[in-house]
């Protein structure tokens, strides 16, 4: 029996698509499944049951000797909610109840926490752990993650195998419920449908031109394909950056939408939200190099190829993966 946490979601119904293209339909649905959009995102997944977020522990207490593995991909991830409270309780102190029961159950745990840590990336991009505490995210949500990569290192006790997952820009199927905080592509697709053009944010940094800011963009394909290896690798704990290796501007991105749609690309620039403004990142690109030295060989799609995967094979027919 397989857990995954957040299996509504954006990443988590992905990865219980893989899972189930794998042979695996044992798996324990967790996520609030209040909302009809997220849903949708899980109704032609195989698995075995559903449990709500707010029973999960008094589940896991029952059935604990059943599991074999636990993604914990559920989160608050909005970086413009500012409710420090909402994120201590979601983010930082469940995901410690997790590990707890983890620690004291014997079982492997997968989690997420994310590049948002990294801040303005004055560190620079690298998943060192004598580095987390000294990290400066920009943000409530981001600190919630660093907070609790912070408190695992710290601790005495740990899985037997644990590893915390820093996600870059993920972009991909099953991201239609996450309004504002969906992917570039996603509000690109619905801009040109909608007005033949796309609106991309004017850079406010001198050090960059105009759709010249620089992230790194991953295919959500790519980060579950890391969580099935590491289900199966099961050693070297630890922190691991998960990115494509290769930053890239919003400009290019653009471009490849335009071009999955086979339409003319025209591209206007509107200022960054006074909100986001202060604490934007310009550039973003993860040092990759932890997770190629224990041994994930699998190439990353190109910016081009999962673009045109995800426009092509899903937006455009509203599909799900």
């Amino acid at each position: 029996m397989i857990i995954v946490t957040g299996a509504a979601g954006f990443i988590g119904s992905c990865l219980v698509q893989k899972l189930n293209e794998e042979g695996y339909y044992d798996i324990v649905l967790v996520d609030d499944f209040r909302s009809l959009d997220k849903n949708k995102n899980i109704e032609k997944k195989r698995f075995s049951s559903k449990v709500h977020r707010d029973k999960f522990f008094d589940w896991l207490d029952t059935n604990h000797e059943l599991i074999q593995f636990v993604f914990h991909i559920g989160a608050r991830t909005d970086t413009t909610e500012f409710d420090v409270a909402l994120f201590d309780k979601l983010n930082l102190n469940y995901t410690k109840e997790i590990w707890k029961r983890c620690v004291a159950y014997g079982l492997p745990l997968v989690y997420a926490s994310s590049a948002a840590t990294y801040g303005l990336g004055e560190l620079g991009y690298i998943d060192d752990h004598n580095l987390v505490d000294k990290l400066k995210p920009l943000n409530p949500y981001g600190n919630s993650k660093n907070d609790f990569d912070i408190w695992a290192l710290q601790q005495d006790k740990k899985p037997y195998f644990w590893a915390g997952l820093k996600f870059f820009n993920v972009y991909g199927p099953n991201e239609y419920h996450k309004g504002r905080m969906a992917s570039v592509i996603l509000h690109a697709f619905n801009q040109i449908n909608e007005t033949g053009k796309v609106e991309l944010f004017r850079s406010h940094n001198p050090k960059f031109e105009d759709g010249k800011q620089l992230r790194d963009f991953v295919y959500v394909k790519d980060t579950i394909s890391v969580c099935y290896f590491l289900m199966h690798h099961r050693k070297d704990s630890g922190i691991y950056n998960l990115g494509t290796g290769q930053a890239r501007s919003f400009l290019d991105l653009a471009d490849n939408t335009f071009k999955g749609m086979d339409k003319n690309v025209k591209i206007a620039f509107k200022d960054t939200p006074e909100d986001i403004r202060e604490k934007y990142q310009y550039f973003t690109e993860a040092n990759i190099d932890k997770l190629r030295n224990i041994g994930y060989v699998e190439e990353f799609y190109t910016l081009e190829e999962g673009v045109d995967d995800y426009v092509r094979n899903y937006l455009r027919s509203a599909a799900y993966y």
